[in-house]
């Protein structure tokens, strides 16, 4: 368990929705919060080194801009998620990868130009893998914003 002091809590509960749009977000940010920018930066580091923030970047609408995703399921044996969850996560098009109790206990999302790069990746986890997956495209999409208070 990560101890967050309350200027960490802070800095997540900004970051989640309220992330600058500027050259210079951070020096942005860290005037809103009143902190100076090098402490603010070392705070962010800390957090994504003690595994509380995973990265900080955009959440593209890929429909919007004419690409596509999916959702996968993957059956991996227990005793082989960790790694099987590297191999994954090596695929800069994956997003969304999390661990389940159930027989596909790996779900993750796939993003792509198009039907053709989705299917090539998808064939790429499956022969690095060696398990097997459910392709779960998308039918009917409902947007749900999520932010997690941390005071």
């Amino acid at each position: 368990m990560i101890r967050l002091d309350e200027m960490d809590k802070r800095i997540l509960n900004e970051i989640q929705l309220e992330f600058p749009l500027s050259v210079n977000p951070y020096e942005v940010l860290a005037e809103r919060i009143d902190i100076p920018e090098e402490e603010l930066l070392k705070r962010l580091q800390r957090l994504n080194n003690r595994g509380a923030v995973r990265r900080i970047g955009p959440i593209i609408n890929t429909r919007k801009i004419g690409g596509t995703s999916t959702l996968i399921a993957l059956k991996a044996p227990y005793s082989q998620t960790h790694e099987i969850g590297e191999i994954i996560n090596k695929h800069p098009e994956v997003s969304h990868n999390y661990l389940r109790p159930a027989e596909y206990n790996i779900w993750f999302t796939i993003s792509a130009a198009d039907r053709e790069r989705l299917d090539t990746i998808i064939r790429q986890i499956v022969d690095e893998t060696g398990c097997p997956i459910l392709d779960l495209p998308t039918k009917r999409l409902f947007k749900i914003g999520v932010k997690f208070d941390v005071r």
